[in-house]
């Protein structure tokens, strides 16, 4: 049960504060709702009695926030090389509400997208995440929408580069073959 005031995710739609608890008449039936304020100026019903059991938590805390950046801040998980599966995969993913899976999906989205672009399709489904993503950090760390846009930013890229990005002194022509076959100075090529 939550309360007026708290902060709170609800899975595919981001985190918002709750704002009120009313009881409402919607067909005929008499329930309680939690109205929660979302980003943008939303304002979104759940019913109290269902809300556990469609995914609604409280806001991570600082640690887990921390937890999160360091995971866009880590190289890319597997995914599958199927479009289609791939966003069945990251759906459920979302779908979850689990924060940790959503910063996955994020970097792992900025990636492909940075690597070689989206699909329509799956850039709908970054912009989704990292709406999500974004609306829980800026409650977790009491911080503006747009520093933790920063934020989500710069460790995407310093990852990307890291772990994606080819780095200086590392000669991308090098034929891998030569590492594999023995080099005699002895023996002149043309003898042979």
């Amino acid at each position: 049960m939550f309360n007026v005031g708290d902060k709170i995710v609800y899975p595919m739609h981001g985190a918002g504060t709750i704002d009120a608890i009313e009881e409402k008449n919607i067909l005929g039936e008499n329930q309680a709702y939690y109205i929660i304020k979302m980003p943008g100026e939303v304002k979104v019903m759940v019913p109290t009695a269902k809300a556990e059991q469609i995914g609604v938590r409280s806001v991570i805390g600082k640690d887990e926030a921390e937890k999160v950046i360091s995971i866009l801040g880590e190289d890319e998980t597997e995914m599958s090389q199927n479009w289609n599966k791939r966003y069945r995969d990251n759906m459920e993913k979302m779908k979850s509400g689990n924060v940790y899976e959503i910063a996955d999906v994020v970097r792992n989205l900025a990636f492909k997208q940075k690597e070689k672009g989206l699909s329509t399709g799956e850039k709908k489904m970054l912009s989704n995440a990292k709406q999500i993503l974004v609306s829980e950090l800026v409650l977790a760390e009491h911080a503006s929408q747009e520093e933790v846009e920063e934020l989500i930013e710069n460790k995407i890229n310093l990852s990307f580069d890291e772990y994606r990005a080819p780095h200086e002194g590392v000669d991308l022509n090098t034929n891998v073959v030569n590492k594999f076959i023995p080099f005699d100075d002895n023996n002149d090529i043309n003898s042979l």
